[in-house]
């Protein structure tokens, strides 16, 4: 089940990038399962990881060898998530890492692991390792498709985005893609996202504008309110465009917003393919004294077992959102200055059902697919929006089956 076009975008190749995607057999013989990107020399590259305590080897691994700086290559696997693993997964990481480097020529701490898949299980290393040579076979400037489809997990369709801007002195071209469906509320990035672009971007600069990216996109969605042990984003600068852009610049309020963009379009594609969703759900919180308490009545709604089912049943059950909203922890909230709508439908209004509302109107709106919820908390100027699903009897088979 996923909601609305399942056609992937044309996604453009981006100079100073190539990718390898082949087939390792780590859990399914035959499924494409690991991926490399290859990044020209000199290339800038920011990242943000998980927060869960729990993170898996490889985001340990990647921290250290990017903190090295002159990253040249990421190598990405499906099937095992390399996590709950201890020291040997960290071994583990570090061999595959040593083995590609061997391969291509560079330092160990050139390349950075990323791993998804299932928790608690030693990494297939040998599988991997075996099928090094042919994903460097297979590297092309063009093989972001695949790349995207190589990544997935219990995604039922690839997700990537692009985009080309005019800027004085040439074009600059932004593509990324990600993965995820389930154990979905980032923490700070999502379960897998890679976007490149050929401009060049100084690593500061680069951090501060993915750090950005994220916050308005991969930091604003949940399928079920769990944070995977492997969460990673990466922004890539290769600079093969020779266009160079800075903060303060009318190209970089272009660049910045189009990296955004991207981000967001990948981080609502993933919430659209989340596991068993049947909908695509938009909490937008308005009129919050922070964007901290915007933030909070958002997830407080979006990951209520009661609203999601609610949804799911296209049942117009409006009091689990204004349940949610009061349980949300804001200190002196009035209730009665709230104001709740559905699909642009007034539903509740002063503590009470709004006058012109019936339970004819609330089911026509809870029966889209796409549901847009306001919440007007009437205490400020800010406002923030939380992407959500519906919670149907398909998530809970995926995720009984999901080792079967």
């Amino acid at each position: 089940m996923a909601v609305g076009e399942a056609s992937l975008p044309e996604l453009l190749p981006v100079a100073g990038v190539r990718l390898g995607v082949t087939s390792a057999g780590i859990k399914t013989p035959g499924r494409k399962d690991l991926v490399v990107l290859e990044l020209a020399p000199e290339s800038a590259v920011a990242a943000v990881f998980t927060q869960n305590a729990f993170c898996a080897a490889p985001v340990i691994v990647a921290r250290q060898h990017l903190a090295a700086g002159a990253p040249r290559w990421l190598l990405i696997n499906t099937g095992n998530a390399n996590a709950g693993t201890g020291e040997q997964g960290i071994q583990d990481a570090r061999e595959c890492c040593q083995s590609l480097a061997g391969l291509v020529d560079v330092d160990m701490q050139q390349v950075l692991p990323f791993s998804t898949g299932v928790i608690g299980e030693a990494l297939p290393k040998n599988k991997i390792v075996a099928a090094l040579p042919a994903v460097l076979e297979r590297l092309s400037d063009g093989a972001w498709q695949a790349a995207a489809s190589g990544i997935l997990t219990t995604d039922t369709r690839p997700k990537g985005a692009s985009r080309r801007l005019s800027v004085a002195g040439g074009e600059i071209t932004i593509t990324g893609i990600a993965k995820g469906a389930g154990m979905i509320k980032p923490n700070m990035a999502t379960m897998l996202a890679y976007v490149a672009t050929d401009a060049a971007v100084g690593q500061e600069a680069l951090q501060a504008l993915l750090e950005g990216a994220v916050d308005a996109s991969f930091n604003r969605i949940t399928v079920d309110g769990d944070t995977s042990t492997n969460d990673a984003a990466v922004l890539i600068a290769t600079g093969a465009s020779g266009l160079e852009l800075a903060p303060g610049t009318s190209e970089w309020e272009l660049f910045s917003r189009a990296v955004t963009e991207v981000a967001v379009e990948l981080a609502q594609a993933i919430v659209r393919d989340g596991e068993g969703a049947s909908k695509f759900v938009a909490v937008e919180v308005r009129g919050g004294a922070q964007a901290g308490e915007c933030s909070a009545v958002g997830y407080a709604v979006a990951e209520s077992p009661l609203v999601k089912t609610a949804l799911f049943a296209s049942d117009a059950n409006w009091g689990r959102i204004l349940a949610a909203v009061g349980r949300s922890g804001l200190n002196a909230l009035d209730v009665t200055g709230i104001r709740i709508w559905i699909n642009e439908l007034l539903v509740a209004e002063k503590g009470a059902r709004a006058s012109g509302y019936s339970e004819k109107l609330g089911s026509v709106a809870m029966a889209q697919e796409t549901i847009h919820i306001v919440i007007d908390l009437a205490r400020g100027p800010h406002t923030r929006t939380v992407w959500t699903t519906d919670l149907s009897h398909e998530y809970i088979r995926i995720n009984a089956e999901y080792r079967s």
